[in-house]
């Protein structure tokens, strides 16, 4: 089953669809969506996969779930891939690395082992997010 993410670019209203890059089937374990889309009574857990706190969230807002943010690639990864799509492969393969003996994905997978998880993300492009490549690892 082919999946698409339809991003909403709240500025101006405009949709695009995107063909989620892992496989993801109906009956999915591992989802993820932005923290600003509203609530689904599918999310299971959510869990904010962001190392910097989201814009206009309070800290108890259930949009978030709960932070893992040490799960998130680090500063310099950050910076360096800088959202440039040209540059996604690479980050994905720096971000797999980065992974490697991580308390904290093993946490993550952890959660995923008990039940749905969506990764949540305050990035527009969540299909070249580390929300993405997490999803394509823990599915």
């Amino acid at each position: 089953m082919q999946v698409w993410l339809l991003i909403v670019d709240h500025g101006t209203g405009d949709v695009t669809p995107r063909r989620y890059p892992g496989r993801m089937h109906a009956n999915s374990r591992i989802r993820v969506a932005r923290v600003y889309d509203d609530l689904s009574p599918d999310d299971g857990r959510r869990v904010l996969v962001d190392r910097l706190w989201p814009r206009g969230f309070r800290k108890d807002d259930p949009r978030v779930g709960i932070w893992l943010k040490e799960v998130a690639p680090s500063k310099e990864l950050r910076a360096w891939y800088n959202h440039q799509p040209e540059r996604f492969d690479e980050f994905t393969a720096r971000y797999e690395k980065e992974l490697q003996g991580s308390e904290a994905f093993d946490e993550l997978r952890m959660l995923a082992k008990r039940g749905v998880v969506t990764l949540v993300t305050a990035t527009r492009d969540v299909q070249r997010s580390q929300a993405a490549v997490l999803a394509t690892l823990l599915g």
